[in-house]
């Protein structure tokens, strides 16, 4: 007996000193070794059929009918269905895939969920323009927990494209053209998808899409080739790539598009050189929808089976849609084309992830989880982002704010009461029956009596006239109008690319009509990209640009609109004059012959006879100029801001030192607002020619009336490299630094590096 007490107390004591030694807790690489040794366990037991299922995604519309989808999961041979929604039917599935098939590997259930599952956010680029992580990251939340509520485990977002066309569709899905505020919000939305705990039920794997080069496809064509160099490649397009691989994004996509000759899906240079090879990237690679096969589209494959050969080789780990791995991997190893190591591999990559989202121990979802759907809180959330996407482009004599005292307000235009289009692109699950229009809420404030409301166009592209009149009426009998103007949701999204992008429809027309009025004109801009609104702009007295702005677009511009919160977004992409000025983006390059003012005369301005130089020649458009109609980082607000006093703390620094930039800002209007002042650098020489200005930092600041804060910004050398067609460098010279209110302005200092 008192042996066995004494082996009690022994347990007890050891069992005491392990919960409370902080040394023989998992470290991470102990963590990284059982995961390893996990995997390769796993492997070891699987057969070649197994391993090529794990390779292959299917849409259930594509299998046929559920008994055939049933006893495909039951024999192994798909790791993943996409677009199956419902948590009753994803655990039955998963259910047959864990108990019934051989191995017990569970299943993944993807989806693509944007900006939102039923809660919808803005589109992406709307987002973007409230340069505010902490909000974007808890939008991408919410709809991670709205979407694994149904049984959705892998979402393919954030798409982080870097952009300088804006006729190119999928710009609403982006970020805009920018590397650095793409890369701060990359990593904002995957830590948001993906939450604090991978094993978490409402933990959803993150896909960074699309490596890469998408978004230059020429002339804004979708699928369309890209031709991107070496040094562009790696000093804009693949940064915010990276910071989705170091913010610990579970999977990547490859792309549709061919980059600089070869296919993105079968691309060795991206896929093994850049991101196995020197980013250690352990996740698993998706193809995009069919991507795989497509490279016999674009000749770089002769059939399916050189297409399923290439992908491997480059390192596609898993195929979606189409069926080039689960037909033809295994004749590939039978004849010699591939060796076991590379099946091997991407089916490593691709239980990694499984287990890592702990799919082994929880593979099934909690039925209750949907009733978070939609709640107020996630709807508020969403009423917030809005609010924080609008930029405030023109504010003449201080139309904004209205008052709500007002006596009536005219509404008019296509999209003040548009539900659906509210919405934006890439939506499969939020339902317009839940969007807030601007007129509802505005009623809601203002009351069914003080509004006089004109749809007039019944959709953005209309042409019909007939109903002007009735509208010019609704704005004559009011103290102000407010017209909801700019696209449908189908205009802009995948495939839904644009030749000109001006204002469709005769919405401009309308326009001109209802400034012949005399009454205050208000334009709220509701688009999927950075429309061509110069003529409108002018014609305004004040101009808000909300996007596409979600389920909750409504009350947050009525909130904008009539004071409760000051405008504080800035423009995540630069607005150009015209199509024909594309692509401008504001860290152009110099060129040999820059223009000015007095080196540019407007087409209408030159006279018949001129000389052959009288013009100079220089970089600029006859018509367009050399400077856009907004640029990146623009946006106003109901107070006025002074920037003052900027200083360096050094004038000088090593290649490996740091340098802190200083100013301040006074808030020299009437009310409180939040300013986001940004740092903008130009190193003026290089061993390749770099670029007019790089934003390199950004803060957000809230002042009061009368008051002053101080920003401060740390220049290291990560902000100072760039890749030079050879290597990282870090270069000695002369360096300009801005910080202001936007990349067109800016307190202006100097700094050197030294060797």
């Amino acid at each position: 007996m008192i042996r066995i007490y004494k082996i009690l107390q022994r347990i007890f004591v050891i069992a005491l000193i392990t919960s409370c030694s902080p040394e023989i807790k998992e470290t991470p690489d102990q963590g990284k070794h059982e995961l390893e040794k996990r995997v390769t366990e796993l492997l070891n037991k699987m057969s070649l059929d197994e391993k090529i299922g794990q390779m292959s995604q299917i849409d259930p519309g594509m299998v046929g009918s559920d008994e055939d989808i049933e006893q495909a999961v039951r024999e192994g041979r798909y790791g993943s269905f996409l677009n199956l929604l419902g948590a009753e039917r994803v655990n039955e599935l998963q259910k047959i895939a864990v108990e019934e098939s051989r191995l017990g590997i569970p299943l993944i259930f993807a989806r693509d969920v944007i900006h939102g599952f039923k809660t919808i956010f803005p589109i992406p680029l709307g987002m973007a323009a409230s340069w505010n992580p902490e909000i974007v990251k808890k939008a991408f939340r919410i709809s991670a927990i709205e979407a694994s509520s149904v049984g959705i485990k892998w979402t393919f977002a954030p798409m982080i494209d870097i952009t300088w066309d804006p006729r190119w569709g999928r710009i609403a899905e982006s970020c805009g053209e920018d590397p650095y505020l793409a890369s701060v919000l990359s990593k904002a939305m995957v830590e948001g998808i993906q939450g604090e705990d991978l094993t978490d039920p409402t933990s959803v794997a993150a896909c960074a899409k699309h490596y890469v080069g998408y978004g230059f496809s020429e002339a804004g064509r979708d699928y369309n080739t890209t031709y991107i160099s070496e040094s562009l490649l790696r000093n804009v397009v693949l940064k915010p790539f990276k910071a989705a691989q170091k913010a610990g994004a579970l999977t990547f996509m490859s792309a549709f598009n061919d980059l600089n000759g070869v296919p993105t899906s079968g691309n060795k240079f991206t896929l093994r050189q850049i991101l196995r090879n020197e980013w250690n990237y352990d996740g698993m690679v998706v193809s995009d929808w069919a991507s795989v096969e497509e490279m016999i589209s674009h000749g770089f494959c002769a059939d399916k089976k050189e297409a399923a050969l290439k992908a491997i080789q480059a390192g596609v780990d898993m195929e979606m849609a189409s069926d080039t791995y689960s037909n033809h991997i295994a004749d590939l190893l039978a004849e010699g084309e591939i060796d076991i190591k590379l099946i091997d591999e991407a089916v490593k990559n691709i239980l990694r992830v499984k287990i890592k989202l702990g799919l082994f121990e929880n593979p099934y979802i909690e039925l209750k989880a949907g009733q978070k759907i939609l709640n107020k809180e996630f709807l508020a959330h969403a009423q917030t982002v809005a609010r924080e996407s609008i930029v405030l482009l023109k504010n003449e004599k201080k139309t904004l704010p209205l008052s709500e005292d007002i006596k009536s307000v005219a509404v008019i235009g296509p999209l003040a009461d548009a539900p659906r289009d509210q919405l934006g692109t890439w939506v499969f699950d939020g339902e317009a029956k839940h969007s807030v229009t601007p007129i509802t809420a505005i009623k809601q404030l203002l009351g069914d009596k003080k509004v006089n409301y004109a749809q007039t166009l019944k959709f953005s592209r209309d042409e019909d006239k007939s109903r002007f009149a009735k509208a010019k009426l609704a704005a004559k009998k009011s103290d102000a109008i407010v017209f909801f103007a700019g696209e449908e949701w189908i205009l802009s999204g995948e495939g839904q690319c644009r030749g000109e992008i001006n204002l469709p429809g005769a919405q401009t027309e309308l326009i001109e009509e209802l400034k012949k009025t005399g009454k205050p004109l208000v334009l709220v801009f509701m688009a999927g990209r950075p429309l061509a609104i110069g003529k409108e702009l002018t014609m305004a007295d004040a101009v808000l640009y909300a996007w596409h702005g979600g389920t909750m677009a409504g009350p947050a511009i009525t909130d904008i609109l009539f004071g409760k919160y000051a405008p504080s977004g800035k423009l995540p992409v630069t607005f150009v004059k015209g199509a024909g000025q594309i692509p401008f983006y504001y860290y152009r390059k110099n060129t040999g012959r820059p223009s000015s003012n007095k080196h540019w005369t407007h087409i209408d301005d030159i006279s018949v006879e001129n000389p052959q130089n009288s013009l100079g020649y220089k970089s600029h458009h006859l018509d367009y100029g050399f400077t856009p109609l907004l640029p990146f980082g623009y946006g106003l607000t109901y107070t006025t801001f002074e920037y003052a006093d900027l200083k360096l703390s050094e004038d000088e620094i090593t290649t490996d030192g740091s340098i802190e930039v200083s100013a301040t800002i006074t808030n020299t209007g009437q009310r409180e607002a939040t300013e986001i002042a940004q740092l903008y650098i130009r190193d003026r020489v290089g061993s390749i020619t770099r670029p007019v200005k790089e934003l390199k930092s950004y803060t957000r600041v809230t002042i009061k009336p009368g008051e002053k804060a101080q920003v401060k910004f740390k220049l290291t050398k990560d902000d100072l490299e760039f890749f030079n067609g050879e290597k990282i460098v870090v270069e000695a010279g002369e360096f300009d630094v801005w910080v202001g209110t936007d990349s067109d302005s800016g307190l202006h200092g100097e700094f050197s590096i030294i060797n």
